[in-house]
């Protein structure tokens, strides 16, 4: 499954209730404002680096770069461009967390 993650951490409760649910092996997609959740340092730091035991994160490239955290990111967060978000959804069931 990939799980879909647009809305920063930061002002919302959407990262956590994705986290309350996603399973072993699934993928997390974080896009928009949802890739401040990969950057290093913050309050969510250590909540992402312990989901990246069991689960994929990665980051939108765009959405890292706009947001100016292409330097800082969570060690262990992959970035994807468009291409790999498209190949993403191809290859699982996805739910948008919204």
């Amino acid at each position: 499954m990939l799980h879909t993650v647009n809305k920063s951490p930061f002002g919302n409760g959407t990262l956590e209730s994705c986290l309350r649910f996603v399973n072993p092996g699934d993928v997390i997609l974080l896009l928009e404002d949802g890739v401040f959740a990969a950057r290093a340092g913050t309050a969510k730091s250590a909540l992402v680096a312990e989901a990246l035991k069991k689960n994929e994160i990665m980051a939108l490239s765009a959405d890292v770069k706009a947001r100016g955290l292409a330097e800082n990111l969570i060690a262990g967060v992959k970035v994807t461009d468009y291409d790999g978000f498209v190949e993403l959804v191809e290859k699982h069931t996805t739910h948008a967390w919204l």
